[in-house]
């Protein structure tokens, strides 16, 4: 690429050249070779990487060609759209200034909005319907809501879809049915209402049988578009989504004696004073010590046996972070080895002069690879919206309007469940109180992950487990007879870091973010030794 030192001389050039040979340029030369001849050297000399020369991936890239944005309400193609250097660090400046606000925090804002609307209403209209039941609901609402308004941006569902359907009556039974041909097409556990032979996930018999107001629904949907929506949903990679629920899942419906829902933050959440992402270097960072070593000098085949966990996966920022390293990591491998032959597999497919993954290539690297378990029912949705839509980023017409059957179902792949303990809570009991063993929530990962158990276990744990969760006297007493770090003092994210290590078979690869008291608290004496007995510390 021309630096900008030398912009004014070539900008000149190109000038010159453009009026000389004007009256034949509109006689017979085209949009597109116009804009590589001229457009394309323009923005070149004024510092733009205009042919992504310093390799970045998708959501990385300086400049895209041929993007689909919102104009007035209306979807266009953009010959260019420029997302970083000048304007990000404008951006950047924009936030200590007053009246400005990040687009996690608006959406954010949205969504716990439609969370607590939604939530009420369901209540009063559904009065059978238990607190699990409402939160399920109300969670997955807003997801099929939100994923179908982000496919319409994305060229994949019929533009103003959303739009229409709320402009007309009887718009929850309109929804239903849009969310059961969705079924149809995506093959997602995101929407799935009968049950099928091997199927991953269990079948939804509740949503579609509720009753919900018309003026709920049409507050949330009217806010997905212009000119209330604030922003273009098309802009909003996948790892900023699952921040936002990150802290969207610090909160939970409870119901009253009357049956009337209440949005509450969690025990643990107040008791840590909020909910905190972790920052996005800091994902990267774990992402390239642990899969980063393990996809070294190996093929694609190779790398396909590899399995990557995160046991307290949360809104699934981990997981999006080594997917997307590993999407990337193929997408270059492909490329260099022989990008026309992948081609052909379609495992490639080219778009202008590059080249870009398969829908189909994603989603087996997802269902490949990429593994989590929450003790958070609503969080491990959030995890599968956020992984879906990170398989449908930058689908480059290779998915039609049409039925397709295009998404994987990750019942297998993201797990509910308590990481810590296990179905011998309850032994002895002949039936346990089900109240209670909604609580606890038990797993038994060796059942769960069969396969990679076979293999000796995960390749990968990675993470940022929960500190300082809040456990009854029974949930201490399981947990001083099954993990060798308990010493009179309960801290979770000791146990995590003892389970996290008994995952990982003999070659595998374990890094947490953890806080540094566990190296010198007294208590923590038989963790260190556990840790330094069991592990290879590398940093």
């Amino acid at each position: 690429m021309t630096t900008t030192s030398n912009a004014p001389e070539i900008i000149s050039k190109l000038v010159e050249t453009f009026d000389m040979h004007l009256d034949a340029y509109h006689a017979g030369k085209n949009e597109t070779e116009l804009r590589r001849e001229f457009l394309d050297k323009f923005f070149g000399a004024l510092g733009w990487d205009v042919a992504n020369e310093k390799g970045y991936d998708e959501n990385h890239k300086e400049v895209i060609h041929e993007f689909s944005v919102e104009v007035a309400g209306q979807a266009k193609k953009a010959d260019y759209a420029f997302r970083a250097g000048a304007f990000a660090r404008y951006a950047e400046s924009l936030k200590t200034k007053r009246g400005t606000a990040d687009v996690d925090d608006e959406f954010l804002y949205e969504i716990e909005r439609w969370r607590e609307l939604l939530a009420k209403n369901i209540a009063l209209r559904n009065p059978a319907l238990d607190v699990n039941g409402l939160n399920y609901a109300v969670q997955m609402t807003i997801d099929r809501i939100v994923f179908l308004r982000i496919c319409e941006e994305r060229g994949i569902e019929p533009e103003n879809q959303l739009k229409r359907i709320a402009e007309g009556d009887g718009v929850y039974a309109a929804l239903g049915a849009l969310f059961q041909r969705a079924d149809t097409k995506y093959n997602s556990g995101l929407f799935h209402f009968k049950q099928e032979k091997d199927a991953a996930s269990r079948a939804d018999d509740l949503t579609l049988r509720l009753v919900i107001d018309d003026k709920a629904l049409r507050d949330v949907i009217a806010n997905l578009y212009y000119p209330a929506s604030p922003y273009a949903f098309l802009y909003i990679p996948s790892d900023i989504l699952g921040q936002v629920y990150e802290r969207f899942l610090g909160k939970v419906i409870r119901l009253t004696a009357g049956h009337q829902a209440k949005v509450e933050e969690k025990p643990e959440v107040r008791k840590a004073g909020g909910v905190y992402y972790t920052p996005t270097y800091i994902v990267d960072y774990i992402v390239k010590q642990t899969v980063g070593k393990l996809v070294e000098d190996k093929t694609p085949k190779e790398v396909a046996a590899l399995k990557i966990v995160d046991p307290a996966c949360g809104s699934g920022t981990f997981l999006l972070g080594a997917y997307q390293f590993l999407l990337d990591w193929h997408l270059k491998w492909y490329v260099q080895d022989d990008a026309a032959k992948w081609e052909k597999t379609k495992t490639l497919a080219r778009v202008e002069d590059s080249y870009r993954l398969t829908i189909a290539a994603k989603k087996q690297i997802l269902l490949n690879n990429i593994f989590g378990v929450d003790i958070d029912a609503q969080a491990v949705e959030v995890t599968k919206l956020s992984l879906l839509l990170k398989v449908l980023e930058n689908p480059s017409g290779q998915l039609t309007l049409g039925i397709e059957r295009a998404l994987p179902d990750l019942g297998n792949n993201i797990k509910c469940g308590n990481s810590l303990i296990g179905n011998d809570y309850f032994a002895g009991q002949l039936q346990p109180d089900e109240a209670e063993r909604a609580r606890v929530n038990p797993f038994d990962w060796r059942a769960e992950f069969k396969d990679v158990f076979a293999r000796g276990g995960f390749d990968a744990v990675i993470g940022n487990p929960p500190y300082g969760a809040l456990f009854t006297e029974e949930d201490k007493n399981y947990l001083r007879d099954c993990y060798t770090t308990s010493h009179g003092r309960y801290e979770s994210y000791w146990y995590f870091i003892e389970k996290g290590i008994s995952l990982i078979h003999t070659n595998g690869r374990f890094s947490f973010i953890v806080p540094d008291t566990w190296f010198s608290l007294r208590d923590a004496e038989l963790l260190r030794k556990l840790v330094l007995s069991e592990t290879n510390v590398e940093q």
